[in-house]
């Protein structure tokens, strides 16, 4: 996926993360923890969004990855999912939707927004 992010809703993104980050500093360290995983696993971070949102990941789920490693990940996502409060993260991800899978969880990794402004293929 090709996305253009402006530098202004690349901030924005970064405020409603810190902001998440001070009002739900367990699910956020949940998210955290995901994203890492996902990084880990070299999965693309569109992947991990469509699973958190329920959507349909198509042409973004990993290929020639072993089951187990598959039902570990979705495992990690699901715990995710079944916080109390994941409806909020669902929700910041749906208002950012414009800004990418990718380059939220680049900012939830403490990228900056300024390096990551302007076109960027989905890592």
């Amino acid at each position: 996926m090709f996305t253009l992010s402006s530098i202004d809703e690349l901030r924005a993104t970064e405020e409603a993360l810190e902001k998440f980050k001070s009002d739900y500093p367990i699910l956020y360290t949940k998210l955290l923890d995901v994203v890492n995983l996902t990084r880990a696993f070299q999965f693309k971070y569109h992947y991990m969004g469509c699973l958190i949102m329920d959507e349909d990941p198509g042409q973004y789920t990993p290929k020639f990855v072993y089951g187990s490693v598959l039902r570990l990940y979705k495992k990690e996502i699901q715990k995710l999912k079944e916080d109390h409060d994941s409806h909020v993260l669902k929700q910041l991800f749906s208002d950012f939707k414009h800004t990418g899978y990718a380059d939220i969880s680049l900012l939830v990794l403490s990228m900056t927004p300024e390096s990551l402004v302007g076109a960027s293929i989905i890592r």
